[in-house]
């Protein structure tokens, strides 16, 4: 969605994923994912050392957590890759660590457009310099403004990070061209869709059910499920077709995964998803929740209440409630995942690749964090 891999908001990561999340990915190949991102910021750190103590030392703060999270992208693009005979892993743990800084950067950023300085229930990289500039004596408004500033520096050097080593995984193999588009399609789409979530934010009224489907398939579902699988598969010698394929099944779970993210948003225990249950409301978020209920009249003139500062937000969670809109959002994740497991496409796919998306569908469904 920083010194912790936090959650994007669509984009959750646990500093302690469960057996169950860890299956994604086996032991041994997470265990070279995180000492390669590991060595990646260290390396990272030392080079701006050389000519930047400051640099050296916000390396520090974001190099901290890069090998701490789920490591959820990274299995995916190794699931691809493995599903179609890659036999070089070495370049497809370089190719899951460029999505995993692509998905930090998109984190702390996110928090700068959010407003948020806390993040699994911890500091953001802004809140640490905010308070440092507190504690320097600016007032709260210059120290945010610092801290969010900072933030956006460590987000734009972890793209270029994760830009260069997406570029060194495919460089000198046939697929070449068609990785780095992947890749580069997953950061124009996330930019895209942030895009539209900050402008729907903005509007008298939320956003209408597709066009929140496809505001949520281009800010998380495309870098995190759909792209990471495609640009696997294109890794490992499958042709554009296949590799498309492949996407189409991981974009119907990244839906899914954003619309039971948009439930634990309002929903969720906080203690969990260390996120407050009004912060989506406080920034008029428009997710799936108030775009289905948003259908009804009546709640639309609740919400416009709301938005006037006349009522609570937890007015509008109880109304949401009586609504059956949690109920009717997590219909809608089964669904898309129903789809996406049914599909030709899936059952075209070798079994171990198969019978990994349905555990990654599990976990979407049944997820509390």
């Amino acid at each position: 969605m920083t010194t912790h891999t936090r959650s994007h908001r669509g984009q959750p990561a646990d500093p302690q994923p469960n057996s169950a999340e860890a299956r994604l990915i086996d032991d041994p190949t997470r265990a070279a994912i995180s000492q390669r991102l590991a060595q990646i910021g260290a390396q990272a750190q030392a080079r701006a050392a050389a000519y930047s103590r400051t640099a050296a030392d916000l390396w520090a703060e974001i190099s901290g957590g890069l090998a701490t999270g789920k490591m959820m992208r990274p299995a995916l693009v190794m699931l691809g890759y493995r599903a179609f005979g890659g036999r070089n892993e070495a370049r497809a743990i370089d190719l899951g660590c460029a999505f995993e800084l692509l998905h930090t950067a998109l984190l702390i950023h996110d928090d700068v457009v959010d407003r948020d300085f806390v993040r699994r229930s911890e500091p953001t990289i802004s809140a640490r310099y905010r308070d440092q500039a507190t504690a320097a004596g600016r007032s709260l408004a210059e120290a945010e403004h610092a801290g969010n500033s900072v933030a956006i520096i460590a987000g734009d050097l972890l793209i270029n990070e994760a830009i260069k080593h997406a570029i060194k995984a495919a460089a000198g193999t046939d697929a070449e061209a068609a990785v780095e588009q992947a890749f580069f399609q997953g950061i124009e789409q996330a930019g895209a869709g942030e895009l539209e979530d900050l402008l729907f934010s903005l509007g008298a009224t939320p956003a209408t059910t597709s066009e929140v489907l496809r505001m949520e398939q281009l800010k998380t579902a495309a870098y995190s499920f759909q792209l990471p699988l495609q640009a696997g598969a294109l890794l490992a010698g499958a042709s554009s077709s296949q590799a498309d394929d492949l996407g189409t099944v991981g974009c119907q779970l990244g839906v899914a995964y954003q619309v039971i993210d948009d439930v634990l948003g309002t929903f969720g225990d906080p203690l969990r998803t260390g996120k407050s249950v009004e912060s989506d409301l406080r920034e008029f978020k428009s997710t799936i929740l108030l775009a289905l209920a948003a259908e009804q009249p009546e709640f639309a003139a609740l919400l416009a209440e709301f938005r006037s500062g006349r009522i609570p937000a937890q007015q509008i969670r109880e109304e949401l409630t009586a609504q059956g809109a949690e109920r009717f959002a997590r219909q809608l994740a089964e669904q898309l995942c129903a789809r996406a497991t049914g599909s030709v496409a899936f059952l075209d796919l070798p079994d171990e690749a198969q019978a990994l998306l349905r555990t990654c569908s599990h976990l979407i469904l049944n997820r509390s964090r």
